[in-house]
């Protein structure tokens, strides 16, 4: 192997030809890589004004030497193609600026063209200096042969017209030789570390152990080597009859899926990291025709995915509708099961009835849980096994016996009737899927209620509305007055309030939310009446609304959601949702004195409501419950002290006021010092979110932040960015997004021994892994130099960094966000913040030791 600082110049001239393999991926730099690498040509062509021999590096060229005649040598380039076919392309941009703006000098046209763009002893395509790959050949040739009108839209056409553009731009009048410049710093200042493999180096080992060096080379891109390795001669026509298909069809994040989502129907665990390994390890043995096999297989594939993403696609109407509506949803982790079916109808086991018949059976089942408030934690795993469920002879039923069976929390009509009015459904799973779901409701409400008209006069875009409380979340003095005339077998309007607030009875679309705000219902009655959407619709035909009009518009939606989404074989009630009791003692451990919380709060952070919430801490010894309140501050009349406390007999009013809590004449303590739902969240290391809150909730964020990184970087490192996320999560961490996507903090769980969040790491899209120790100098425990030390000492025993130097003098240390798609890279980072969570723990232990909170 020859290893070699090389130009441009050196790269390109002479009797050489450097051809693209079917493996590597088409032309994909974009506006922002061509800006970056303009800015640095720019830059170096200034300074050679001063220092004529500067020189920029530009990267890599790793090539394998193929045949060499008297005509010539020929190169394959391994890596370096997207640079290697960008500068050919700003080579063409200036030969043609020359063209137009210095007609008279036909010579450096000239020069150009034939020392760095053809051989004008050869012809056809033996004649380019540089052959890209298939996909990207007609835009090329046109280019190179002038003919841009004739070229085909692309990212070649589009990066070369950015150069001309460039150019344009930076040929002052006034400065007869600054385009001169500029060819010079291309040609002589742009330096490459050439790597050329001769004899028998294998260009596929070096494409893999490229990648396993750190080189941005994704996981689809090393099975597209391995596969077009293994064809050999018979690469050409597969790729241009298979895989350039494929391609165009797909994006690379696409095909990625793709390569998974196989693996995935025969080992449901498998991560999308391990896509290469896994692959490679089922086609080892394969021969020459299986693996020519496997390609066309996957190019079947690819055209039904890209009905998936793509579901104008599909033929049938009714199948296209709910692909249709799987794309509103946005669950990824249906889209293994939903390729399945659409191969199983390919291999004529499936009609189009019957594949629609299952979409929907999946739909019902995401709908149901979604309403019941099911914990979304084992969602993946469900539909991951699902395709091994499924049988040929008859799908539908195998698949709804399977979603059916065991807790996989597939709600029954009961369960549905009862989640309505007593769920906290302005607070379940993603804010995105609580509105479909509530625009799907919409297109279920009949066009007439008995004998009247529901159908508005306008027409109305589902996507611009917002979800609204139609009880609000501030009761005005006409409200309370309205609620009281119907309490049933409450004390109080705040205790309906309470109960039935964050209800889906409750809650209705509307694009008048701010002038709906707190109005009396009278008011809010004519907006809804002439909103045009028929939820409203059949609101407003109410005098009032209050207990009775919400248990029974509870009664119509569930009775609603029981018509338009399929429920499991067995109606019987096996199991709740998934409240969990520690969760609402998390919670309510977690207020701290001085501040309280009303059940209501507390049992929307646990997904269930304040009733049985109510009868769970009156029969349990939970230290502070006497923190937590009805919704307007007062003591509940049936709080009494648990036999064991060492409270009882005291007033708990008293209690909170020697705590801080301010109180009025009226015995309510103050609003000002109540925590809401999303700071009960946030104090056990949950995120909760409204419809309207300002930030998104913690499933649209991590979609946000994982998409910046893709792009950014490779879906490989999207992957192991979202492995290490859910391991964070396992351990009782939580992750903050800021509001662009661009960044992600870990934060430990709070407790009442450290006030300030403490965050071992925080990850940007942009690349890296950022460890602030800065930070840590003023977090306990941290603020120790010995434990800095141990934190720094695992980092480096984990191979992520190298830290040296004194502790105090490290502030924000990095390390490359690619190493997280090491699997075993990422398990020791693991280790790591598991370490740092029990130091936060022991801390956290002796702290209650030395000083102990007042419990009952």
């Amino acid at each position: 192997m020859d290893v070699q600082e090389t130009r441009l110049q050196q790269v390109l001239e002479g009797s050489k030809q450097y051809r693209v393999p079917l493996y590597q991926r088409p032309y994909s730099w974009t506006t922002k890589q061509l800006d970056r690498l303009w800015s640095d040509i720019v830059e170096l062509a200034e300074h050679r004004i001063d220092s004529p021999h500067a020189t920029h590096f530009t990267g890599s060229l790793v090539l394998s030497l193929g045949q060499v005649g008297p005509s010539g040598s020929e190169f394959l380039v391994v890596d370096g193609q997207q640079r290697l076919t960008t500068l050919t392309l700003l080579i063409c941009a200036l030969r043609d600026h020359y063209a137009e703006v210095e007609p008279d000098a036909p010579e450096k046209m000239a020069r150009l063209e034939e020392s760095y763009l053809i051989d004008r002893f050869k012809s056809g395509d033996d004649r380019l200096k540089l052959l890209p790959t298939q996909a990207d050949r007609d835009a090329y040739r046109s280019i190179i042969s002038r003919n841009v009108d004739g070229a085909p839209q692309s990212g070649i056409l589009e990066a070369y017209r950015f150069f001309r553009t460039r150019i344009h731009q930076a040929d002052a009048p006034d400065d007869p030789h600054d385009i001169d410049r500029i060819e010079s710093a291309v040609l002589n200042g742009l330096v490459f570390v050439s790597i050329t493999a001769k004899g028998d180096d294998n260009v596929y080992r070096i494409f893999e152990s490229l990648n396993n060096t750190g080189l941005k080379l994704t996981q689809g891109d090393l099975l597209r080597n391995y596969l077009f390795m293994r064809l050999g001669g018979r690469g050409e026509e597969i790729y241009d009859s298979w895989w350039l298909p494929m391609q165009r069809t797909l994006s690379p994040s696409d095909l990625e899926t793709l390569f998974w989502i196989d693996l995935i129907w025969r080992n449901p665990i498998a991560k999308q990291g391990d896509i290469y390994t896994l692959q490679v390890e089922r086609m080892r043995d394969l021969d020459d025709d299986e693996i020519v096999a496997e390609v066309r297989r996957f190019g079947e594939l690819a055209k039904l995915f890209s009905l998936i993403r793509r579901p104008d696609g599909e033929a049938d109407q009714h199948v296209r509708a709910q692909l249709l509506r799987f794309q509103q949803w946005r669950l990824a982790a249906a889209e293994p099961l939903m390729l399945h079916l659409l191969r199983l109808r390919a291999d004529g086991s499936l009609d189009d009835s019957s594949l629609a018949a299952a979409l929907h059976l999946i739909e019902s089942f995401m709908v149901r849980r979604l309403v019941v408030g099911a914990s979304t934690s084992a969602i993946s795993r469900i539909l991951y096994t699902a395709p091994g469920e499924v049988g040929e002879e008859d799908a539908v039923a195998s698949l709804h016996a399977y979603l059916s069976r065991g807790r996989k929390f597939f709600a029954t009509d009961a369960q549905i009737a009862d989640a309505v009015v007593t769920k906290p459904f302005y607070y379940q799973g993603r804010s995105s899927q609580r509105k479909t779901l509530l625009s799907w409701l919409e297109q279920a409400t009949p066009l007439q209620y008995g004998d009247r008209q529901l159908v508005g006069k306008e027409q109305v875009e589902l996507e611009n509305l917002t979800i609204e409380h139609i009880m609000p979340q501030s009761i005005s003095a006409a409200w309370r007055q309205s609620l009281e005339v119907d309490l049933g077998d409450f004390d109080s309007a705040d205790e309906v309030q309470e109960e039935y607030l964050h209800t889906l009875a409750n809650l209705t679309l509307t694009g008048y939310n701010s002038e709906l705000s707190n109005h009396p219902f009278e008011q809010k009655r004519e907006l809804l009446t002439a909103s045009g959407i028929r939820l409203n619709a059949e609101v407003a035909m109410h005098d009032r609304w209050g207990r009775a009009e919400i248990l029974g518009r509870g009664a119509v939606l569930a009775k609603r959601i029981a018509q338009t989404w399929i429920g499991p074989l067995d109606d019987t009630d096996v199991s709740d949702a998934g409240v969990t009791w520690k969760v609402a003692l998390d919670a309510i451990d977690a207020i701290p004195a001085g501040r309280w919380a009303s059940y209501g709060d507390v049992a929307a952070v646990a997904g269930t409501h304040p009733v049985p919430l109510g009868a769970f801490l009156s029969s349990t010894v939970v230290p502070n419950a006497y923190r937590v309140l009805k919704r307007r501050g007062m003591i509940a009349p049936s709080f009494v002290w648990a036999e064991q406390s060492p409270n009882a007999g005291l007033d708990p009013m008293e209690l909170l006021q020697s705590e801080g809590i301010e109180f009025n004449s009226s015995r309510r303590a103050s609003q000002k010092q109540r925590m809401s739902v999303s700071e009960l969240a946030e104090a056990i290391g949950l995120m909760v979110r409204s419809d309207v809150d300002p930030l998104q909730d913690e499933s649209e964020s991590r979609y946000t932040f994982l998409e910046a990184v893709t792009l950014e970087l490779t879906p490989s490192t999207a992957n192991g960015v979202n492995a290490l996320l859910d391991s964070w999560e396992s351990m009782g961490g939580r992750v903050e997004y800021n509001a662009d996507g661009t960044s992600c903090h870990f934060i430990a769980p709070a407790s009442s021994a450290r006030q300030k969040p403490t965050k071992p790491i925080i990850m940007y899209a942009i690349g890296k892994i950022e460890f602030p120790f800065a930070t840590l100098e003023n977090r306990p425990p941290f603020d120790e130099p010995e434990l800095r030390e141990g934190y720094k000492a695992r980092l480096n025993a984990a191979r992520l960094v190298d830290l040296t130097g004194d502790i105090s003098a490290l502030r924000y240390p990095s390390a490359p966000l690619s190493a997280l798609e090491s699997t075993a890279m990422r398990d020791s980072v693991a280790d790591v913040l598991t370490w740092f969570l029990s130091e936060l723990d022991r801390y956290d232990a002796e702290y209650a030791t030395a000083d102990p909170v007042g419990a009952i």
